[in-house]
Protein backbone atom coordinates (compact mmCIF):
# COMPACT_ATOMS: atom_id res chain seq x y z
CA UNK A 1 0.00 0.00 0.00
CA UNK A 2 1.60 3.32 -0.93
CA UNK A 3 2.31 5.54 1.98
CA UNK A 4 1.75 9.36 1.49
CA UNK A 5 3.66 11.37 4.18
CA UNK A 6 2.24 14.88 5.03
CA UNK A 7 3.91 17.59 6.41
CA UNK A 8 3.40 17.16 10.09
CA UNK A 9 4.95 13.65 9.51
CA UNK A 10 1.61 11.41 9.61
CA UNK A 11 1.11 9.08 7.11
CA UNK A 12 -2.03 9.35 4.62
CA UNK A 13 -3.18 5.71 6.60
CA UNK A 14 -3.07 7.52 9.57
CA UNK A 15 -5.05 10.61 9.15
CA UNK A 16 -7.26 8.33 7.38
CA UNK A 17 -7.94 5.51 10.42
CA UNK A 18 -8.33 8.96 12.51
CA UNK A 19 -10.80 10.75 10.47
CA UNK A 20 -12.58 7.04 10.56
CA UNK A 21 -12.64 6.50 14.10
CA UNK A 22 -14.24 10.30 14.41
CA UNK A 23 -16.46 9.48 12.43
CA UNK A 24 -18.13 6.65 14.56
CA UNK A 25 -17.46 8.44 17.47
CA UNK A 26 -19.96 11.02 16.21
CA UNK A 27 -22.41 8.77 15.35
CA UNK A 28 -22.27 7.22 18.08
CA UNK A 29 -22.88 10.74 19.92
CA UNK A 30 -25.83 11.54 17.73
CA UNK A 31 -27.34 8.11 18.15
CA UNK A 32 -27.19 9.22 22.25
CA UNK A 33 -28.57 12.59 21.85
CA UNK A 34 -31.52 11.01 19.37
CA UNK A 35 -32.60 8.95 22.56
CA UNK A 36 -32.34 11.76 24.74
CA UNK A 37 -34.44 14.30 23.14
CA UNK A 38 -38.66 13.51 23.71
CA UNK A 39 -40.04 12.87 20.47
CA UNK A 40 -43.40 14.62 20.43
CA UNK A 41 -46.34 12.08 19.82
CA UNK A 42 -49.65 12.86 18.13
CA UNK A 43 -51.99 15.43 19.93
CA UNK A 44 -53.98 13.95 22.29
CA UNK A 45 -57.36 13.96 21.52
CA UNK A 46 -60.26 13.25 23.85
CA UNK A 47 -61.73 9.17 23.66
CA UNK A 48 -65.29 10.43 23.22
CA UNK A 49 -66.86 12.98 20.75
CA UNK A 50 -70.42 14.67 21.46
CA UNK A 51 -71.83 17.18 18.68
CA UNK A 52 -74.45 19.81 18.59
CA UNK A 53 -76.17 19.96 15.69
CA UNK A 54 -78.88 22.93 15.57
CA UNK A 55 -79.29 26.29 14.27
CA UNK A 56 -79.08 29.78 15.69
CA UNK A 57 -79.99 29.03 19.18
CA UNK A 58 -76.94 26.85 19.37
CA UNK A 59 -74.01 28.85 16.97
CA UNK A 60 -73.80 31.89 18.98
CA UNK A 61 -76.61 34.04 16.99
CA UNK A 62 -75.80 37.83 18.42
CA UNK A 63 -73.16 36.60 20.85
CA UNK A 64 -69.82 35.86 21.06
CA UNK A 65 -68.74 32.31 20.78
CA UNK A 66 -67.34 32.41 24.54
CA UNK A 67 -71.03 33.19 26.00
CA UNK A 68 -72.94 30.16 23.99
CA UNK A 69 -74.16 27.34 26.10
CA UNK A 70 -72.39 25.63 24.19
CA UNK A 71 -68.66 26.38 25.27
CA UNK A 72 -71.02 26.91 28.37
CA UNK A 73 -71.08 23.36 27.93
CA UNK A 74 -67.57 22.20 27.07
CA UNK A 75 -65.95 24.56 30.08
CA UNK A 76 -68.28 22.30 32.21
CA UNK A 77 -67.12 18.75 30.84
CA UNK A 78 -63.63 20.56 31.00
CA UNK A 79 -64.13 21.67 34.89
CA UNK A 80 -66.03 17.59 35.65
CA UNK A 81 -62.68 15.89 34.01
CA UNK A 82 -64.90 14.25 31.73
CA UNK A 83 -62.86 13.16 28.47
CA UNK A 84 -65.28 14.39 25.79
CA UNK A 85 -64.46 16.82 22.71
CA UNK A 86 -67.63 18.93 21.87
CA UNK A 87 -68.28 19.39 18.13
CA UNK A 88 -71.14 22.11 17.39
CA UNK A 89 -72.18 21.61 14.28
CA UNK A 90 -74.92 24.14 14.10
CA UNK A 91 -75.37 26.58 11.36
CA UNK A 92 -77.81 29.81 12.11
CA UNK A 93 -80.80 29.78 9.58
CA UNK A 94 -80.73 25.93 9.35
CA UNK A 95 -83.84 23.93 8.65
CA UNK A 96 -84.41 20.01 8.94
CA UNK A 97 -84.12 19.80 5.61
CA UNK A 98 -80.68 21.70 5.19
CA UNK A 99 -79.83 19.46 8.62
CA UNK A 100 -80.71 16.15 7.11
CA UNK A 101 -78.05 17.14 3.94
CA UNK A 102 -75.30 18.13 6.42
CA UNK A 103 -75.36 14.93 8.78
CA UNK A 104 -74.20 12.22 6.81
CA UNK A 105 -70.96 14.32 6.27
CA UNK A 106 -70.70 15.28 9.79
CA UNK A 107 -70.93 11.85 10.70
CA UNK A 108 -68.10 10.76 8.64
CA UNK A 109 -66.09 13.93 9.98
CA UNK A 110 -66.70 13.65 13.48
CA UNK A 111 -67.44 9.79 14.58
CA UNK A 112 -69.30 11.79 17.41
CA UNK A 113 -70.97 9.26 20.22
CA UNK A 114 -73.47 11.84 21.07
CA UNK A 115 -75.67 13.91 19.47
CA UNK A 116 -77.62 16.55 21.03
CA UNK A 117 -80.19 17.34 17.83
CA UNK A 118 -81.69 20.97 17.57
CA UNK A 119 -83.57 21.33 14.83
CA UNK A 120 -87.13 22.44 13.31
CA UNK A 121 -87.62 26.08 15.06
CA UNK A 122 -86.46 27.54 11.65
CA UNK A 123 -89.20 25.34 9.71
CA UNK A 124 -91.95 26.26 12.07
CA UNK A 125 -90.97 30.06 11.73
CA UNK A 126 -91.41 29.21 7.75
CA UNK A 127 -94.69 27.37 8.46
CA UNK A 128 -93.48 24.33 6.98
CA UNK A 129 -95.80 21.43 7.31
CA UNK A 130 -95.09 19.28 10.76
CA UNK A 131 -94.85 15.66 8.75
CA UNK A 132 -92.19 17.25 6.83
CA UNK A 133 -90.42 18.54 9.12
CA UNK A 134 -91.02 15.52 11.75
CA UNK A 135 -89.65 13.15 8.85
CA UNK A 136 -86.49 14.90 8.39
CA UNK A 137 -86.39 14.72 12.60
CA UNK A 138 -86.89 11.13 12.46
CA UNK A 139 -84.71 10.53 9.48
CA UNK A 140 -81.38 12.33 11.05
CA UNK A 141 -82.24 10.69 14.30
CA UNK A 142 -82.16 6.85 12.49
CA UNK A 143 -78.49 8.20 10.91
CA UNK A 144 -76.72 9.05 13.76
CA UNK A 145 -78.01 5.98 15.73
CA UNK A 146 -76.52 4.32 12.48
CA UNK A 147 -73.63 5.42 12.63
CA UNK A 148 -73.26 4.33 16.57
CA UNK A 149 -74.58 7.71 17.85
CA UNK A 150 -76.78 8.21 20.75
CA UNK A 151 -79.74 11.06 20.46
CA UNK A 152 -80.66 13.68 22.72
CA UNK A 153 -83.73 15.65 21.20
CA UNK A 154 -84.04 19.09 21.87
CA UNK A 155 -87.91 20.53 21.55
CA UNK A 156 -88.90 24.00 20.22
CA UNK A 157 -91.78 25.61 20.47
CA UNK A 158 -93.28 28.90 17.76
CA UNK A 159 -94.55 31.54 18.96
CA UNK A 160 -98.17 31.51 19.76
CA UNK A 161 -99.39 34.30 17.10
CA UNK A 162 -99.48 31.40 14.56
CA UNK A 163 -102.24 29.99 16.22
CA UNK A 164 -102.77 26.68 18.35
CA UNK A 165 -103.99 24.11 14.86
CA UNK A 166 -99.85 24.65 13.84
CA UNK A 167 -98.14 25.86 17.49
CA UNK A 168 -99.60 22.65 19.60
CA UNK A 169 -98.55 20.02 16.91
CA UNK A 170 -95.43 21.23 15.73
CA UNK A 171 -94.34 21.13 20.00
CA UNK A 172 -95.77 18.32 20.42
CA UNK A 173 -93.78 16.22 17.34
CA UNK A 174 -90.83 16.47 19.53
CA UNK A 175 -92.49 14.39 22.83
CA UNK A 176 -94.08 11.78 19.91
CA UNK A 177 -90.45 11.36 18.38
CA UNK A 178 -88.87 10.83 21.78
CA UNK A 179 -91.23 8.49 22.85
CA UNK A 180 -91.43 6.76 19.38
CA UNK A 181 -87.25 6.60 19.10
CA UNK A 182 -86.39 6.00 22.81
CA UNK A 183 -84.80 9.29 23.21
CA UNK A 184 -83.70 11.48 26.54
CA UNK A 185 -85.79 15.03 25.26
CA UNK A 186 -85.37 18.48 26.42
CA UNK A 187 -89.13 19.54 26.17
CA UNK A 188 -88.24 23.30 25.30
CA UNK A 189 -84.51 24.55 24.85
CA UNK A 190 -84.99 27.89 25.84
CA UNK A 191 -87.41 27.55 28.76
CA UNK A 192 -88.11 29.79 30.85
CA UNK A 193 -86.27 32.20 28.57
CA UNK A 194 -88.28 34.05 26.25
CA UNK A 195 -91.13 34.93 29.47
CA UNK A 196 -88.09 37.14 30.70
CA UNK A 197 -88.08 39.72 27.85
CA UNK A 198 -85.23 41.32 29.68
CA UNK A 199 -83.19 37.98 28.52
CA UNK A 200 -84.19 38.23 24.67
CA UNK A 201 -82.45 40.01 21.95
CA UNK A 202 -84.25 42.61 19.93
CA UNK A 203 -85.73 40.07 17.56
CA UNK A 204 -87.62 38.43 20.25
CA UNK A 205 -86.51 35.22 18.91
CA UNK A 206 -82.22 34.67 20.37
CA UNK A 207 -81.27 34.65 23.76
CA UNK A 208 -78.47 37.43 24.79
CA UNK A 209 -75.45 36.26 27.00
CA UNK A 210 -76.92 36.62 29.82
CA UNK A 211 -79.58 33.18 29.01
CA UNK A 212 -76.82 31.48 27.89
CA UNK A 213 -76.46 29.31 31.32
CA UNK A 214 -80.33 28.79 30.95
CA UNK A 215 -79.91 27.14 28.38
CA UNK A 216 -77.09 24.72 29.52
CA UNK A 217 -79.45 24.22 32.98
CA UNK A 218 -82.40 22.84 30.52
CA UNK A 219 -80.19 20.50 28.27
CA UNK A 220 -78.12 19.53 31.64
CA UNK A 221 -80.51 16.95 33.72
CA UNK A 222 -81.21 15.11 30.03
CA UNK A 223 -78.01 14.81 29.52
CA UNK A 224 -75.30 13.98 31.80
CA UNK A 225 -76.36 10.60 32.85
CA UNK A 226 -75.79 10.09 28.95
CA UNK A 227 -72.12 11.84 29.59
CA UNK A 228 -71.54 9.79 32.89
CA UNK A 229 -72.63 6.37 31.10
CA UNK A 230 -70.59 6.57 28.17
CA UNK A 231 -67.36 7.86 30.26
CA UNK A 232 -67.87 4.90 32.93
CA UNK A 233 -68.38 7.61 35.87
CA UNK A 234 -71.00 6.62 38.11
CA UNK A 235 -71.34 10.06 39.81
CA UNK A 236 -69.61 13.47 39.44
Amino acid sequence: MVRWHLKNGLTHSAVTFMTDAMKHLLVRLLVVLTLLIPVPGPAATAPFTLMVFGDSLSANYGIEESQGWVTLLESRLLELALPIEVINGSVSGETTTGGLARLPAMLDTYQPDLIILELGGNDGLRGLPVPLIRQNLADMTELAIAQGARVVLAGMQIPPNYGPRYTEPFFAQYAELAKEKGLPLVPFLIDGIPQQPELMQDDGIHPKAEAQGMILENVWPMLEPLLLEMTGRTTR
